[in-house]
């Protein structure tokens, strides 16, 4: 077993070298799929708002505000949601930008509602 193992290993350094070095890490999706960051829905109020005031600090939240397409159905598990989303699309899509201390989720399906268009970014 000894011997194979040495053997496996050089079969794996020569496609990588072959390939031309370079790895490519996958964003767990299928290619064209839509990838949306939402609030769980067992999230409570204050870390909703949390996740809310944290957002907002990095993107423009009008969205939410009185006004705006994402203003109304008034739940906060809605507005968390959107502006979760915002930042998740801004800063790279990766399943780190969409954690908020574990409140939040990835959704393949597209959540938008009425006239509140959920951001997306290929």
């Amino acid at each position: 077993m000894n011997t194979v193992t040495p053997r496996f290993l050089t079969l794996i350094f020569f496609f990588f070298f072959i390939s031309g070095g370079m790895l490519k890490i996958a964003k767990g999706q299928a290619p064209g799929q839509g990838a949306w960051c939402i609030a769980k829905p067992s999230t409570s109020d204050e870390e909703l708002q949390n996740n809310i005031a944290y957002a907002c600090t990095y993107i423009n939240c009008k969205i939410i505000r009185p006004g705006g397409t994402c203003f109304e159905p008034q739940k906060l598990v809605n507005r968390a949601s959107v502006v979760m989303n915002l930042y998740y699309q801004t800063y790279g899509r990766n399943y780190w930008n969409c954690d908020f201390k574990g409140s939040g989720i990835i959704a393949v399906t597209d959540p938008s509602y009425g006239d509140c268009k959920y951001s997306f970014k290929q």
